[in-house]
């Protein structure tokens, strides 16, 4: 994540996005404690801009803060992740219907390689990439609505979104029926077919929401098995 950071970014907000991918990613768990002088240590600052990427981060939602325990990375509950999904959902079905209308060629063309490059990346097992080859598919879909309004709400979601689509991807028995998906989304836009597009945009979201419930209440389980 910090090689993508640009170089004239303050130390602060490097410590931020670091922390902030190290959360969105699972490299550090629901759960985990937020311990500043090991996440100091561990990133060669000191436990200022720890302390201030913290404090954010929970404004974020991404941290939650406890008497006596300082901090620990947010669970992700069932509650919070219908909540996202679900606006994503009806967001994701527009997004899809306006594309039919809007696309270009070099939009669609653009398409097609992205589904390309997802199902290259699935090859790889490499959960990170896939989630941004993902994410990149996805963006595609968004830009050629062309409605700047729904472009933010979107992009505003797609932080919160990526944690949940992160547990989803990272459960290889998804991979195939992604591919599909993505395959009857480009075809529906191709095609024009509003209808289609704008179903298979909404099962596309239905499909993670189902596995990423059996997630949860499997590390729940887990959990409480431990306790």
């Amino acid at each position: 994540m910090q090689n993508s950071l640009p170089s004239d970014l303050p130390l602060r907000d490097v410590v931020f996005y670091t922390l902030r991918q190290s959360i969105l990613t699972g490299e550090l768990k629901p759960g985990e404690r937020l311990m500043e002088i090991h996440l100091a240590d561990k990133l060669g600052v000191s436990r200022t801009p720890v302390r201030e990427a913290i404090r954010r981060l929970e404004l974020e939602g991404l941290v939650t803060m406890f008497p006596r325990r300082g901090a620990e990375v947010a669970q992700i509950t069932e509650k919070s992740m219908s909540d996202v999904l679900e606006v994503r959902r009806t967001l994701d079905a527009l997004c899809a219907e306006l594309a039919c209308d809007r696309i270009s060629q070099e939009g669609l063309s653009s398409l097609k390689q992205a589904c390309e490059n997802f199902e290259r990346s699935v090859a790889t097992k490499d959960a990170q990439k896939i989630a941004q080859a993902d994410v990149a598919l996805h963006d595609i879909i968004v830009q050629a609505t062309g409605n700047q309004r729904l472009i933010q709400l979107v992009n505003n979601l797609s932080e919160q979104m990526y944690r949940y689509r992160f547990e989803y991807i990272k459960d290889s028995s998804q991979h195939e029926t992604l591919i599909k998906e993505h395959r009857i989304i480009y075809q529906s836009i191709v095609d024009k077919d509003k209808d289609t597009a704008a179903s298979a945009a909404k099962t596309h979201i239905d499909n993670q929401k189902k596995a990423i419930i059996r997630q949860i209440r499997l590390d729940t389980k887990k959990m409480s098995h431990r306790e």
